[in-house]
């Protein structure tokens, strides 16, 4: 199964994939946006914050 990866160095914390997809992404206590462990993720909500995220760090892994 792939699953989503954000590289928290290129994040800048826009929130976009928050907007996007809020099942898979999230707002950790820390700061920082973190993946949901999920069974399986949505395929194609995650792929459109993939594509909208403006600093290109979301990926399938």
């Amino acid at each position: 199964m792939k699953t989503p990866v954000i590289e928290l160095s290129d994040c800048i914390l826009c929130e976009i994939c928050l907007e996007e997809c809020p099942l898979v992404f999230r707002l950790n206590d820390a700061g920082f946006i973190e993946v949901a462990n999920l069974d399986k993720y949505p395929k194609e909500e995650v792929n459109l914050a993939i594509k909208n995220c403006p600093k290109d760090c979301i990926y399938w892994e």
